[in-house]
């Protein structure tokens, strides 16, 4: 592999696993109730993110380039699924079984993402036939941009539940203010949209 291809691959890599990261981040320090609960009028919830972007990984980075992870794959993950099945944890999924087989799927990706060249070939199957031949670097682009989407997601959901926010552990990006700061920016933003609301 030359250094060109090299440095490329740990860009890509760095900035999937960035949103990897941030998105496990939400997590932290919630209940069971509270990662699983429906934030959303469509069910939106932290827990069912993480195992959505986990069956992308498996797919994309597994299936996709002839690298299944499942032998027998559970049936949230076939075709024969019930719709959304890859978005909520039944009774029986626990926050460590997800969380446990995200990052489990996390090296089965990265053992395809060094195996396999960037320009290597691959086919995604439940893709339109005239569609479904891509790279692995195609493929890389397309799980970042959806695990990135999903953090994002995930960090109005957090926000949500207890005020927690910010782009992961050590750096949160956010102004520096108080919880009166934030209040009073909050109704100086109700204001601004209500005066545009006018028009």
């Amino acid at each position: 592999m030359d250094t060109i291809e090299s440095n490329a691959k740990a860009d890509l890599l760095r900035s999937l696993q960035a949103a990897r990261d941030a998105l496990l981040w939400k997590l932290d320090g919630l209940s069971e109730y509270d990662v699983c609960r429906p934030l959303t009028p469509t069910g939106t919830n932290l827990l069912g993110l993480v195992k959505h972007v986990t069956g992308v990984e498996l797919g994309y980075f597994g299936d996709t380039f002839e690298r299944p992870f499942f032998e027998e794959p559970p049936l949230w993950f076939t075709a024969d699924a019930e719709p959304n099945a890859d978005m909520w944890a039944d009774t029986d999924e626990s926050r460590e079984q997800i969380v446990g087989l995200y990052r489990q799927a996390w090296k089965h990706s990265d053992t395809t993402i060094e195996t396999f060249a960037l320009d290597a070939i691959g086919r995604v199957a439940w893709w339109p036939e005239d569609r479904r031949e891509v790279t692995l670097h195609q493929v890389l682009v397309r799980v970042i941009a959806d695990t990135h989407r999903h953090a994002g997601h995930a960090d109005i959901l957090r926000e949500s539940i207890d005020g927690a926010a910010g782009m992961w552990e050590g750096n949160d990006a956010m102004p520096s203010g108080d919880r009166s700061w934030w209040d009073s920016h909050r109704s100086r933003l109700e204001r601004v949209a209500r005066e545009a609301g006018r028009d």
